[in-house]
């Protein structure tokens, strides 16, 4: 299987001499990619996903609340130029940035008819600050319909669809209630392929019953099939969730600080040195967050990851074997 970029060689590429960290990071990409920073603004456009309406399953993935991951579902639906109006306002008070990307991040983005997606997608990429557009969905939710729009649109602007992988094992997927195996994302990056837009895989590491050599593999199959992005965090438990109680009664262990730096750069060596890595933990609002606590130090994570990665005097792709 092939990448998703109609011109391998076209994009930049990552040398991590050049870089302050020894992965491809996102920072590192879109300042390769546009010549200035280019600061992401999360965009709620309304949607559900089919395992929390009953199509697929219900009750969601059973780590999802959508207001822990999103600050959009936290304050009433917006206009999406008024919500690109007000996260560049914000995102301004912390960055020097006049260019931004436009990110459908909560729920599932391409779950909708065409002629409702369509209009969303024009009026993000319409305005004058957007340089780029990010599309979070579930590869269960790309009809051939909607990847011809999807590849619409990657002749307009800089696209980037988020698939939800999580894992390559089904029996963690059905764990989570995911409501779709991993076939479905081997079938939605095989019709994506040769559509121009970038394809970036949400990985999950941690999760109940996947061994170390298990998370690897995961790595493995995310360069066999030719993703052109990560994002990777570790599995952590926000309130009102199924996970949550599973945590607080001690059926789920979430992993902790340093086996969780250690199997990221394992899983970061397996990767192709090309592979972008959008992100490397996750985190959530306190009022909703439960654990683990290490999450929450991103800068105590990242200096912990480039210590590892200077420990080993190693970088990612070391150990790609491609």
């Amino acid at each position: 299987m092939t990448s998703t970029k109609e011109k391998p060689g076209s994009e930049p590429k990552f040398d991590w001499k050049a870089s302050d960290l020894r992965y491809f990071s996102y920072s590192f990409f879109l300042k390769q990619r546009f010549g200035h920073r280019v600061q992401r603004v999360s965009l709620d456009a309304g949607f559900t996903c089919p395992n929390v309406d009953g199509t697929v399953a219900l009750g969601g993935c059973v780590f999802c609340d959508n207001r822990s991951f999103s600050p959009s579902r936290r304050v009433p639906k917006r206009d999406i130029t008024d919500q690109i109006d007000d996260g560049i306002r914000r995102l301004k008070k912390r960055y020097k940035c006049d260019h931004f990307m436009a990110y459908f991040q909560p729920a599932t983005n391409t779950y909708a008819p065409v002629d409702k997606l369509r209009p969303l997608y024009e009026q993000a990429i319409a305005h004058p600050n957007v340089v780029a557009m990010a599309i979070g969905t579930r590869p269960d939710c790309v009809p051939d319909d909607v990847l011809d729009l999807l590849e619409e649109f990657a002749n307009k602007t800089h696209l980037t669809v988020e698939y939800g992988m999580q894992t390559m094992h089904d029996r963690s997927l059905d764990w989570m209630n995911r409501g779709h195996h991993h076939d479905a994302f081997l079938d939605a990056m095989e019709r994506s392929a040769g559509r121009g837009f970038e394809i970036c895989a949400h990985i999950m590491l941690g999760l109940p019953g996947e061994s170390r050599e298990d998370m690897l593999a995961t790595a493995r199959e995310a360069a066999r099939v030719g993703v052109d992005a990560v994002k990777i965090h570790n599995l952590y438990a926000v309130e009102n969730t199924p996970l949550a109680e599973q945590v607080k009664n001690g059926e789920v262990v979430l992993m902790e600080r340093d086996d969780y730096v250690s199997t990221l750069v394992d899983f970061l060596e397996l990767l192709p040195p090309s592979v972008v890595v959008e992100r490397i933990s996750g985190e959530a609002p306190g009022d909703y967050f439960i654990g683990p606590s290490w999450c929450l130090d991103k800068p105590g994570i990242l200096s912990a990851v480039k210590t590892e990665f200077e420990r080993r005097a190693t970088c990612q792709g070391a150990r790609y074997s491609g």
